[in-house]
């Protein structure tokens, strides 16, 4: 099975998750309020496990080198989607932030390690970090409507780039982990798919489906995030990574996954239309079963 067809079935298995978190949510098994509460769960404990573990591993010069292009592809892969996403939508801050960050770590790291094997998520580690940062100061003063938000407090204080920095360490010095730290950070970073896919369920259940299929907005903007930025990255890293088009396969998995689920949080806390991003969050995701494939196919053609 290739890759694009190993992406599909994992996005399936996803959806079964995600259908799990609607059902509790109209349940009323868990509130508004614990879906938030699990978001931080995820957020400040499983995706800073996740970052670590995968840095966790033995060092070899091609490793290190392909962990340093990672980190200088992402960097320029989300400055790209970025771009895009402003010239698109800079009079709408919901879109504009939305189109800019995909749900990189919610999907795009499940579907690495799906396609790869959990090793290979070292490889987009420098993605997740340089997205968290990103959505915590540029992406919410877009939201804000200020740039009071960009802070090196901000900055230094974000428990991705915390762990990232950690990881940095941990990988280059050949830091030992002790087995009993090693296995708690493979179990929680087990819990990244589900619990995300769930919290996304929450989400969904949150809003009117036809509202959701009803919008041409919602739909553009979808297709916007799934379909053009993806697919522009596609060419961008033919260009940047000619010779390592492993990695290149990996950063752009993580850049074609859907509106990023961070966009509903965020609004909210700015005053945003948080049902908009609900929905925005929603469609982009349901979607995603048939846009992250073909991206993938269009990359196993022309790479």
């Amino acid at each position: 099975m290739g890759t694009a067809g190993i992406i599909l079935r994992q996005i399936a298995v996803m959806f079964i998750y995600m259908a799990i978190g609607w059902l509790l949510l109209k349940k009323r098994l868990v509130t508004k309020e614990g879906s938030t509460s699990l978001a931080n769960v995820l957020l400040y404990a499983v995706m800073p496990c996740v970052i670590l573990n995968s840095f966790s591993a033995v060092s070899s010069p091609d490793k290190d080198r392909g962990v340093l292009i990672s980190i200088l592809g992402a960097a320029l892969v989300l400055a790209l989607s970025m771009l895009l996403a402003h010239i698109a939508f800079r009079k709408d801050p919901v879109a504009d932030f939305g189109t800019a960050f995909s749900n990189a770590g919610f999907m795009g790291i499940p579907l690495v390690a799906a396609a790869y094997g959990q090793d290979a998520v070292i490889f987009v580690a420098g993605m997740m970090a340089f997205l968290f940062v990103l959505q915590w100061t540029y992406g919410q003063s877009l939201l804000a409507g200020n740039w009071k938000e960009m802070s090196v407090r901000k900055i230094v204080t974000n428990p991705l780039v915390i762990s990232f920095a950690l990881g940095l360490v941990i990988y280059f010095a050949q830091v030992p982990v002790p087995g009993l730290i090693k296995g708690c950070l493979s179990s929680m970073s087990a819990l990244n798919a589900p619990l995300a896919m769930v919290i996304l369920g929450t989400y969904l259940a949150e809003v009117s489906v036809r509202d959701i299929f009803t919008s041409p907005r919602l739909w553009a903007i979808s297709l916007y995030r799934g379909l053009l930025i993806p697919v522009l990255t596609v060419f961008l890293l033919l260009v940047i990574l000619p010779n390592d088009r492993g990695i290149g396969q990996m950063l752009l998995i993580t850049a074609s996954a859907p509106v990023g689920a961070n966009v509903a949080v965020f609004a909210r806390k700015q005053g945003k239309d948080y049902h908009y991003a609900c929905r925005l969050v929603c469609l982009s995701t349901l979607l995603s079963v048939v846009t992250m494939p073909l991206v993938l196919l269009l990359w196993e053609a022309v790479a």
